[in-house]
C-alpha cells in the first residue's frame, strides 16, 4: 500500500514543518546576529525537527487508528477494544466516543427490541393484513394474510390473488389521493366460501419498506352465516311444522267437540298428537344440531380420537334398533387405525346418523355392514387435508331398496327426501345427511355416495390422519 505510505509520509511531514517553523525562525535569527554559526543553526533545527516528526508520527497513528474504529463503529462493526487509552491528548476523546458507542448499542437493542414486538403484534393479529406500495404490489403481508392467500404474497400484485373488482377499485382510489378510508364486502370461495370486509386506508408519513395503503380484511363468514341460518331456520321451520301443527290443531279440536265423550277416539288421537309432537322435537333438535355445527365448521377440530373405538360405541348404541328388524350391524376395523382429529361427539353423530338410516332404510333380516380402513387411491373430489397425508376410508353399507342416481347428488341438501312419506312415517326430519354432511366438512374430510337400485346404498367417509 505505497499510496497510502506516501500520503502518511506526506502528513508527517507537513505537520513537522508546521511545528518547527517557529524553531527554525529562532536558529536563523540567532544565525544572522552571529551568536551562532550557520551550520549549528541549521543543525540544531534538523534536531528539533526530527524529534517533532517522531511525536507527530506516532500522533497521528494514534488518530488514523481512532478514525478507523471510529468508522468501524458506524457500519455496525465490532472494532475491539477503542485505541490511544494511553494517550493522554485522546484520552478524553476515546472516552466519549466509548460513552456514544454504549448509548447507540443500548439505544439499538431497544429499537430492535421494539420492532420484535411489532413485528410480533402485526403477525398475531387474527384479521389479514396487506401493506400495498403506489404500484399495488405487497410489501408486506401478516400470518392471517399468509394463510389465507399463500406464503408467496409479498412482492405480488394485488390483483393476482385478489380479484374481486370493489376491493381493487377501492385500492386504486385511495392510491389516487381519496381522503378517508373505502370499505366493501366481498366474498372468497375456495375453499369454503368465505366473507369478508375490506378496508383500504392511506398511511400518513413515509413508512418503512415503501409501503403507501394498508389493506385490512375483517371475517364476515360467521356473522353471514348466522343470518343465513336464520332465515333457513324460520323458512325450513314454519315448511316443516306447518303439517304436524295442523295435525294436533285438528285433533284438538275434535277432542273438544265431537270426540269429547269417545273414549276410543280421545286415545287413538292422543296418541297420533303424541307422534306429531315427538316429530316436531326431533325436527327442532337437528336444526339446532346443525345451527352448531355450521357456526363452528370453518374451526377444524384438533383432539386427537381412536375412530374404531368410536365405530363401535355407535354400532352398540343403535343394536336395539336393529336387532328389532332381525338385523345385525358389524363393525370390522383394519388393524392398526391411525387417530384422526375430530371433535368426538360430532364425529360420533355422524356415523349414527349413516348407520340409524342404513338400518331404517335396509331391508328386515339383512346385515349393515361398517368397515374402517387406510385408504389407497382417493376420489377426485379430495381436498388438500387429505391429499397432504395419509386418509382413513369409513364405509357404511345397507342391503336396502337403493337409490336411483338422480337423487344421489341432492342427498344431503336440508330438507331433501327420496320419499318424504316413507322418511316422516320413519321418523326422519329431512336433516340427518345435511348434518353428516357439514360434520365432514368441518373434519376437512369427504362424503360420496354410491348405490344400485335393488342392492342397497354406501355412504364412504374419507378423513385425513392426526399429525405424528
Amino acid at each position: 500500500m505505497p499510496k497510502r505510505a506516501a500520503i502518511a509520509l506526506g502528513r508527517i511531514v507537513s505537520v513537522t514543518v508546521l511545528l518547527s517553523a517557529p524553531t527554525g525562525v529562532v536558529f536563523m535569527i540567532l544565525a544572522a546576529t552571529g551568536r551562532l554559526g550557520a551550520a549549528m543553526a541549521f543543525g540544531g533545527w534538523a534536531v528539533v525537527s526530527f524529534a517533532l516528526a517522531v511525536i507527530v508520527r506516532n500522533h497521528l497513528a494514534d488518530l488514523d487508528d481512532l478514525a478507523a474504529w471510529i468508522r468501524s463503529l458506524s457500519l455496525g462493526g465490532e472494532a475491539g477494544p477503542p485505541p490511544g487509552r494511553d494517550n493522554a491528548a485522546l484520552a478524553e476523546t476515546v472516552a466519549s466516543v466509548g460513552g456514544l458507542r454504549r448509548a447507540w448499542q443500548q439505544k439499538s437493542t431497544e429499537l430492535a427490541e421494539s420492532a420484535r414486538r411489532n413485528e410480533s403484534l402485526l403477525d398475531n393479529l387474527p384479521d389479514p393484513l396487506l401493506l400495498l406500495d403506489t404500484s399495488r404490489r405487497v410489501v408486506r403481508a401478516n400470518l392471517a394474510a399468509t394463510r389465507l392467500f399463500g406464503s408467496a404474497t409479498p412482492g405480488r400484485d394485488l390483483a393476482s390473488f385478489l380479484r374481486d373488482p370493489q376491493v381493487l377499485d377501492a385500492v386504486q382510489a385511495v392510491l389516487g389521493g381519496e381522503k378517508g378510508a373505502r370499505e366493501c364486502e366481498f366474498s372468497v370461495m375456495v375453499p369454503l366460501e368465505r366473507v369478508f370486509l375490506a378496508r383500504v386506508e392511506r398511511l400518513d408519513g413515509q413508512p418503512s419498506e415503501g409501503g403507501t395503503v394498508l389493506l385490512t380484511l375483517h371475517d364476515l363468514t360467521t356473522i353471514k352465516r348466522m343470518e343465513r341460518m336464520r332465515a333457513d331456520f324460520v323458512a325450513n321451520a314454519s315448511h316443516e311444522l306447518r303439517t304436524p301443527l295442523a295435525a294436533l290443531s285438528g285433533f284438538i279440536e275434535t277432542l273438544q267437540g265431537p270426540a269429547r265423550d269417545d273414549d276410543e277416539a280421545r286415545e287413538r288421537f292422543l296418541a297420533i298428537m303424541a307422534e306429531q309432537a315427538g316429530r316436531m322435537g326431533r325436527l327442532v333438535a337437528d336444526l339446532l344440531s346443525l345451527s352448531r355445527i355450521e357456526l363452528n365448521e370453518h374451526t377444524p377440530p384438533s383432539e386427537r380420537v381412536d375412530l374404531g373405538h368410536l365405530l363401535r360405541r355407535a354400532a352398540a348404541a343403535l343394536k336395539p334398533l336393529a336387532q328389532a328388524r332381525g338385523m345385525d350391524i358389524t363393525v370390522e376395523v383394519v388393524d392398526g387405525l391411525p387417530e384422526v382429529l375430530a371433535q368426538p361427539d360430532e364425529l360420533a353423530q355422524l356415523f349414527q346418523n349413516l348407520m340409524d338410516n342404513a338400518v331404517k332404510y335396509g331391508r328386515d333380516g339383512t346385515q349393515v355392514e361398517v368397515a374402517a380402513t387406510l385408504a389407497g387411491t382417493l376420489p377426485p373430489a379430495a381436498g388438500p387435508a387429505l391429499r397432504r397425508g395419509g386418509a382413513i376410508r369409513v364405509a357404511v353399507r345397507d342391503h336396502g331398496e337403493g337409490i336411483a342416481p338422480e337423487h344421489l347428488p341432492r342427498l344431503t341438501e336440508r330438507f331433501y327426501r327420496v320419499d318424504t312419506a316413507r322418511s316422516r312415517k320413519m321418523g326422519g326430519t329431512g336433516l340427518g345427511l345435511a348434518i353428516v354432511k357439514h360434520i365432514v366438512n368441518r373434519h376437512r374430510g369427504l362424503l360420496t355416495i354410491d348405490s344400485t337400485v335393488g342392492e342397497g346404498t354406501t355412504f364412504t367417509v374419507w378423513l385425513p390422519y392426526a399429525p405424528e
